[in-house]
């Protein structure tokens, strides 16, 4: 866990109320051409920013815990295990832990993503790296 997570996991674990600035996490990704960052993380959950840029693919693999995705910008496809799902701004999509799943038919996209860690004691992402896709 890097230094910006654990010091994110203490803060929730104090029960301190933890602000943070999605759009400022967001407009840094964009700029990088896309990645991912956690913006929290908590023994129970964990909250992070994914920007994905075309032609980038989204190398995600399935993961240990049930995940929700929040569409801040863009549009595209959530494939779920083989079943096309379109999305748009202000949609939300729930992927069940173990799911195969990825984003695929956008250009630009950015969306919340929200872990709820049945499973991980620490932050489990996106499999991708604590920053940048792809690895």
């Amino acid at each position: 866990m890097d230094s910006k997570t654990n010091s994110l996991v203490e803060a929730a674990t104090r029960g301190a109320a933890t602000p943070f600035d999605i759009t400022s996490v967001k407009e840094r990704l964009e700029r990088a051409g896309g990645g991912y960052e956690v913006v929290h993380a908590s023994p129970a959950l964990e909250v992070g920013v994914y920007v994905l840029v075309a032609p980038e693919p989204d190398r995600q693999q399935p993961h240990e815990d049930d995940e929700l995705y929040i569409v801040l910008d863009g549009h595209g496809v959530l494939e779920v295990e083989g079943v096309a799902v379109p999305f748009e701004v202000g949609q939300a999509m729930f992927v069940p832990a173990g799911a195969n799943h990825g984003f695929t038919a956008y250009e630009h996209m950015s969306v919340l993503v929200i872990f709820a860690r049945a499973h991980a004691p620490e932050p489990v992402g996106l499999g991708l790296g604590p920053a940048r896709v792809p690895v």
